[in-house]
């Protein structure tokens, strides 16, 4: 018998706010990385609270079923729940005053992430996309830390 995870709690009014890319949430819900322990323990103890888009979730159901993993297809319902479950669900909003196109993203497709961060404003946004990697310094005025989390285990050595 599979173990159900328990109903979503709402984060604590002192959780920091994250964002993850797709690969990022791959690494963590699907392939679990054990790369990505440290940073999930986080998450899953509540010390962050994960924030998302609806356009975030849809880039996740498109990708899901174009993966193997050991042969075997992954299973993208039970991906999606974990998905509904753990990541606070956000609509867009106007960016911060400011947010101009030295934030743009090279690829149309990671620019959703890059927004959210902002417009939150997120402490972290965790990709290893290296289009979305390269907008770090940009994103600093608004307080968002862009890092790969192998970047983010370096700086925070547990």
């Amino acid at each position: 018998m599979q173990q159900q995870e328990g109903p979503r709690l709402c984060p604590a009014a002192d959780a920091v706010v994250v964002v993850l890319d797709t690969n990022v949430v791959l690494d963590w819900l699907v392939f679990r990385d054990p790369g990505f322990a440290p940073l999930a323990a986080q998450l899953d103890g509540g010390a962050w609270a994960w924030h998302a888009t609806a356009a975030m979730r849809a880039e996740l159901a498109d990708v899901l079923p174009r993966l193997t993993w050991r042969g075997s297809a992954i299973v993208c319902e039970h991906t999606l729940t974990k998905f509904d479950r753990k990541a606070v669900i956000v609509g867009a909003a106007p960016l911060p005053p400011g947010a101009d196109a030295r934030r743009a993203c090279r690829d149309p497709d990671d620019q959703k992430f890059l927004d959210l961060a902002c417009q939150l404003p997120a402490r972290w946004l965790f990709s290893r996309d290296q289009a979305v990697l390269e907008r770090a310094r940009d994103l600093r005025p608004w307080g968002v830390e862009v890092l790969s989390p192998a970047q983010w285990r370096r700086q925070h050595p547990t």
